[in-house]
C-alpha cells in the first residue's frame, strides 16, 4: 500500500501513528449494561477526577486517591492530621527481591506519607469527626504495625473528644513482611471499636474496591453501618486462593458489594457523590448529642 500513503502524503495527510501520553485516557473496568461484555468507554482523565472518578456511563467507581476523599468529605477541604509521626518501620528486617525497608522508602517518596492510614479531625456536614483512611499507593492499603496503631490512636482521640468515627478502607490486606505482628492489628484495631461502642460513639465504615484479607477481616466489618461504593471488590482471598482452598464454585460476583448486601453483609450502597451527605445524615442519627453548629 506504499502507493496510498504516498498519496495520503501528497494530499498533507500524516502518516505516521499518533500517540497519546499515558494517563491521558482511562478504560472504564466497569461491568456497564452488558456484565459479560463490561463497559470499556475511553474516558478523558480529566473528566474523570472531575466526576469523582465515577464513569459517567455505567457509574464504576474507579479507585481515588485518599486525599481526594478527604478533601470530598472534610467541611472546607480543611482537617487536623492525628498522629502525624508515626511511621512504617522494617522490625523483622524482612528480604525479598528488593528489601522491606527500601519498599517503605520509595513509598513515603511516591505518596509523602509515612504509613498507609491517615488520621484526621474535622467536620462533615458541620458535625465534628474522626475520619481515617487507607492509601493504596502505599503498600496496597496493607495493614501494618504502624496503620494499627494509627487506628488505634484515631479511636482514642475520637473517645476523648466524643465524636462518630468513619473509616474509608481500600486494601490488599495485612502486610506480609511483618508477618505475626501485623495480624496482631486485627485483634488490636477491633479491641478499640469495642471500646468506641462501649463509650457510646458510632463507627461507620466505607469499604472501596478492593477491601480483601485482614482488613476485611477486622475493622472493615465492623461498623455500625457498613456502607460500599457500588461494584466494590470486597473478601477475604482471591478467587485463586479461594479456588485452591475449598476446591468448590461460588455464585458469579459473590465478592461484589451488590451480593454482599443481597445477603445481609454490608448495610448500604452509596454512590461517591452522595457520600458526603449520608455520612453527615447517619453520623446525626447515631450520635445521641445534637449536632454542633459549624
Amino acid at each position: 500500500m506504499a502507493w496510498f500513503d504516498k498519496w495520503k502524503s501528497g494530499l498533507g495527510i500524516r502518516t505516521e501513528k499518533s500517540t497519546v501520553p499515558d494517563g491521558v485516557w482511562v478504560k472504564c473496568r466497569g461491568l456497564g449494561i452488558d456484565a459479560d461484555r463490561g463497559c470499556g468507554q475511553s474516558l478523558f482523565q480529566r473528566d474523570l477526577e472531575r466526576n469523582l472518578h465515577v464513569c459517567p456511563s455505567c457509574g464504576y467507581h474507579h479507585r481515588m486517591p485518599l486525599s481526594s476523599y478527604l478533601a470530598l468529605l472534610m467541611d472546607g477541604g480543611e482537617w487536623e492530621e492525628v498522629a502525624p509521626g508515626v511511621a512504617s518501620s522494617d522490625p523483622l528486617e524482612f528480604e525479598s527481591v528488593k528489601s522491606y525497608s527500601d519498599q517503605i522508602a520509595q513509598d513515603r517518596k511516591a505518596t509523602g506519607r509515612l504509613c498507609a492510614f491517615a488520621a484526621a479531625l474535622g467536620r462533615i456536614g458541620g458535625r465534628p469527626v474522626a475520619l481515617g483512611g487507607l492509601d493504596y499507593s502505599f503498600r496496597g492499603g496493607s495493614l501494618g504495625s504502624a496503620e494499627g496503631e494509627k487506628i488505634a490512636r484515631l479511636i482514642d482521640t475520637a473517645i476523648e473528644k466524643r465524636l462518630p468515627v468513619i473509616i474509608i478502607s481500600v486494601s490488599g490486606g495485612a502486610r506480609m513482611q511483618e508477618s505475626t505482628l501485623s495480624l496482631m492489628q486485627m485483634a488490636k484495631t477491633s479491641a478499640k471499636l469495642a471500646q468506641l461502642a462501649d463509650a457510646g460513639l458510632p463507627y461507620l465504615s466505607v469499604m472501596t474496591s478492593p477491601t480483601t484479607g485482614g482488613v476485611t477481616a477486622s475493622f472493615a466489618m465492623l461498623g455500625d453501618v457498613n456502607i460500599a461504593e457500588p461494584q466494590a471488590t470486597i473478601g477475604f482471598a482471591g478467587n485463586r486462593v479461594r479456588e485452591e482452598t475449598i476446591k468448590e464454585e461460588l455464585p458469579e460476583g459473590f465478592q461484589r458489594a451488590e451480593f454482599l448486601l443481597e445477603h445481609g453483609f454490608i448495610d448500604r450502597i452509596v454512590d461517591r457523590r452522595h457520600l458526603k451527605s449520608e455520612l453527615a445524615r447517619l453520623a446525626d442519627l447515631l450520635c445521641a448529642d445534637p449536632q454542633t453548629p459549624a
